[in-house]
């Protein structure tokens, strides 16, 4: 067959190949055969020998096959852990017909592999791999063969691996070298390049994995391959856009031809010249966009819509089409502005969206399970849709994990969730070989190329929180031996990392770490002296033993990207992973879940600053009482921290403000354990994430107390100038009525702003409510616009700890269930004998979400909606629904 012969290819699902003759404009004929699907996987010995599915790894083969149980119940991540000290091999064997075979150039393509493998095709070694983050290719037309071909993975030890290349390092340490033994963790993950978090954190298992995480494929073509397309949108003001469009070209031999480049729901289009040169080639294009047809931007959650364009691209080498791709294109810019901030030292920290500063609301992102063929679509909607339900706009894609699926960033792209991407480095020196830079060289450039053309991605970052143990030195480096590591760190994340980013991607910042003084960091030669200072960049602040309810012990930083305190999730969560003997909170299951020091103590001295502990004589009920108050606690300490940055996002005080972000950590979960997340592993949410609903909401009311006044600042995040004041209720704690209700006079709230609107000395509050104390009475509050219509939440304020409340009393609440959407949407309602603090409601096994919960109520009566996660009878929801309050663990 003549090579510039017309045909089009059609590939069948069981992987046959047809090229179809018609008398059409000639096409090049590129074919993909898919090799994902079962293999077979055998360990070193070959004791162990199963069927396993790709993508997938060692670990989850072993449980599907029945070789293990569930890695995650109760102790088993130790007792486990042989899996990853043993080498493992995946084979396939596979046909390559022959017209396969006769085109120029076959590849074999790897798009992920975790993590140190040699490839055999047909007993031959076409090459190896050390790095879970890139994609792998070798060229194996002239060992493909009639018949079966076998394909052979061979996997070495991570955890072996990572401590011959330590022991291989020996002119110095580059620590740390292994993780607290709380973390019950493996050592020197900072020699390998894969998901750090795999060998244990604080939050998570020790299950250093291995296998084909992505999909196997042939890629065989005569002229070319379009390996990718990437589109970043550029403007000289928002009304003239252009497209950068990159194309990444895999060329046979040279080849000239035409590259046409159209929006067509812009009417732009154009056609340019270009010549591919032999070997993989990045080839950039502009396509101005017509000035005269309107771009509708992107915005984040809350603030506007998210239109997407078609881009077209088409390349043609005479009348004959070589390469054709569709992609989407969404209008937004950012900048992150860090200039004087008048009455305060230091510099501004905020992010501009197209012209407007923008408050980022969210969280961090860890991996959403230890074995990631287990994140599967609807995984990550369920945690996507929950972080958009609760107002947030951003999420922080932690650097110890993975770089997320192409979904991820989709679904972030269509919900208007902004994206902090961190590149995979954290906790940790890492060594700066030749042979590392040049792996992370490849890593960093395909990761940038892949993900840059997603709007959601608003800046990348370095590395998490080696600035911060560089310069406050948590690794014990001796002064003398500092200018070393200060040297490796510029090589890696300066010379290497920022560098491939600016030449990759000029559209958007880049962060040398996090927590950093951003621009001051760079003036002081990449590591601050105080990569914490409140007046620069962004901080992590976390402190466990001071009450997370005072607010003066928060720093007044220019922007809050980690902030949390840990809970338990709940016992449905917990019980499939354990046994009877494992529920108390004193047992071995207890600690040995538990991989932060002392977390369990904290938890409880913590709660115990303002709560009565459970003390039920009932084990069982003792067990989840305690979980119910950590979630409790939890979610206080962290509304309290969040409703202080975002009213502090107007102000200077003390030459501190200015705040701009507030990322509490974290989201997600990656197994069922304690952690600082607002969604427990399976995707219920804690009582930290319904409160996030409202700490989130675009316009908030905040209550606090400063000297012997309360104030009540409305916060919006609207566009537009509102005029809000302050209702304040006065409520006694034994009577779910009002005491009486005091009104401000509303006043103007500009758009994007903090504003105090109400101002009292709470004992000139109290005494006008007659018969109230601090001790028999709280507060609840709303805003209202200028024509008496509430806006936003509501909150509350308590004037003293609740363990010193007079008139608390056990609401003995009933509930009624009923249905309003066959199946899927009930009502639930409650009737209170008694103001109830902190009213629980969980469903049990039953999935789904609360429309409100873990709230005060103050009145007799309160409806919910419990949306169910798949068809659930109003009877099984009723029979599954506990519902808690404070009173009732005491």
């Amino acid at each position: 067959m003549s090579k510039n012969q017309p045909r089009t290819l059609i590939l069948l699902e069981n992987g046959v190949l047809l090229c179809l003759f018609f008398a059409v404009l000639p096409a090049f004929c590129s074919v993909t055969v898919n090799l994902n699907g079962k293999w077979n996987l055998s360990n070193s010995d070959g004791s162990v020998f199963l069927g396993a599915g790709v993508p997938g790894c060692v670990h989850s083969a072993l449980h599907q096959a029945g070789f293990i149980k569930d890695p995650y119940y109760r102790f088993n991540d130790v007792s486990y852990r042989w899996i990853a000290f043993d080498n493992w091999t995946y084979t396939t064997t596979f046909s390559a017909s022959a017209q396969l075979r006769a085109n120029q150039r076959v590849l074999l393509v790897f798009d992920g592999v975790d993590t140190v493998a040699s490839i055999w095709l047909n007993g031959i070694v076409v090459g190896k791999t050390d790095n879970m983050f890139r994609i792998y290719d070798f060229a194996v037309r002239d060992l493909l063969k009639d018949g079966d071909n076998v394909l052979k993975v061979s996997l070495l030890s991570p955890v072996l691996y990572a401590s011959e290349r330590r022991n291989a390092h020996s002119a110095y340490r580059v620590p740390p070298e292994c993780p607290p033994d709380v973390q019950k963790g493996e050592c020197h993950v900072n020699f390998i390049r894969k998901e750090q978090s795999s060998f244990s954190w604080d939050w998570g298992p020790s299950f250093p994995t291995m296998g084909l995480w992505k999909g196997v494929r042939l890629e065989a073509f005569d002229v070319l391959r379009l390996v990718r397309v990437s589109s970043v949108p550029l403007h000289n003001n928002l009304s003239q856009w252009r497209v950068q469009v990159e194309l990444l070209v895999d060329a046979v031999q040279t080849t000239s031809g035409r590259i046409a480049l159209s929006l067509p729901e812009l009417d732009s289009e154009q056609v340019l010249q270009t010549q591919f040169l032999p070997g993989k080639t990045r080839n950039v294009f502009t396509l101005n966009v017509n000035a005269s047809s309107p771009v509708k931007l992107w915005w984040p959650n809350g603030h506007g819509g998210r239109r997407s364009y078609r881009l077209q691209v088409r390349g043609f080498q005479g009348r004959a089409l070589i390469l054709e791709a569709e992609s989407k294109v969404y209008f937004r810019s950012v900048e992150l502005v860090q200039e004087p901030v008048p009455g305060s030292p230091g510099l501004s920290f905020y992010f501009r969206i197209n012209g407007k500063p923008i408050f980022l609301k969210g969280s961090n992102w860890i991996p959403a399970h230890g074995f990631q063929d287990r994140v599967d679509p609807a995984v990550l909607r369920n945690l996507l849709r929950s972080a958009k339900e609760a107002n947030m706009n951003a999420l922080r894609v932690w650097g110890g994990g993975v770089y997320e699926q192409d979904l991820f960033y989709s679904l972030c792209d269509e919900m208007g969730i902004m994206v902090w991407q961190d590149f995979m480095f954290a906790c940790a020196m890492y060594p700066t070989e030749e042979d590392f830079i040049q792996s992370v060289r490849e890593e960093v450039v395909q990761q940038v190329q892949r993900l840059k053309s997603h709007p959601s991605i608003i800046t990348w970052s370095g590395n998490n929180e080696n600035e911060a143990a560089l310069s406050t030195n948590w690794f014990n480096i001796p002064a003398s031996q500092r200018p070393r590591y200060l040297k490796d760190y510029v090589t890696l994340y300066v010379d290497t990392i920022r560098a491939l980013v600016q030449e990759e991607d000029q559209s958007r910042p880049f962060l040398v770490s996090s927590p950093t003084n951003g621009a001051g960091s760079e003036q002081q030669g990449w590591v601050a002296a105080d990569p914490y200072d409140p007046h620069y960049g962004d901080t992590h602040f976390y402190s466990y033993a001071l009450d997370c309810w005072d607010w003066r012990t928060f720093p007044r930083t220019r922007f809050a990207s980690e902030y949390g305190f840990q809970s338990w999730p709940s016992f449905s969560a917990l019980k499939p992973v354990s046994t009877k003997d494992d529920w108390s909170y004193d047992s071995n299951f207890s600690s040995h879940r538990q991989h932060h020091e002392d977390g369990n103590q904290q938890m409880l001295r913590q709660a115990a600053l303002h709560f009565h502990l459970p003390n039920s004589t009932d084990p069982v009920k003792a067990f989840t009482d305690t979980l119910y108050i950590t979630q409790v606690t939890q979610a206080q300490c962290v509304k309290a921290q969040t409703e202080f940055y975002r009213r502090s996002r107007s102000e200077i005080v003390e030459g501190k403000g200015r705040t701009m972000g507030a990322l509490y950590w974290q989201l997600n979960d990656v197994w069922p354990a304690p952690s600082w997340s607002s969604i427990e592993f399976g995707g219920k949410w804690k009582m930290l994430h319904y409160f996030a609903q409202n700490f989130f909401a675009a316009v908030l009311p905040v209550g606090f107390e400063d000297g012997d006044a309360l104030l009540v600042y409305a916060v919006s995040d609207l566009r537009h100038e509102v005029t809000l004041g302050a209702v304040v209720s006065v409520y006694s704690w034994s009577r779910p009525e009002p005491a009486c209700t005091l009104r401000s006079d509303p006043v103007p709230v500009p758009g994007g702003s903090a504003v105090s609107v109400f101002k009292r000395p709470v004992a000139a509050l109290l005494a006008a409510c007659g018969g109230c104390t601090r001790l028999t009475c709280l507060l609840t509050f709303h805003l209202e616009d200028g024509g008496g219509g509430q806006r936003g939440p509501a909150n509350h304020h308590f004037l003293c700890k609740p363990k010193d409340a007079r008139g608390l009393l056990r609401p003995n609440i009933t509930v009624t269930v009923r249905e309003l959407d066959v199946g899927y949407v009930f009502s639930v309602a409650l009737r209170s004998d008694a103001v109830a603090a902190f009213v629980w409601l969980d469903a049990g096994g039953v999935p789904g979400r609360f429309g409100s919960n873990g709230f005060l109520m103050v009145s007799g009566y309160r409806a919910v909606v419990f949306y169910a996660g798949r068809h659930t009878a109003a009877a099984e929801l009723s029979g599954s629904l506990v519902v808690t309050s404070l009173r009732d663990v005491y």
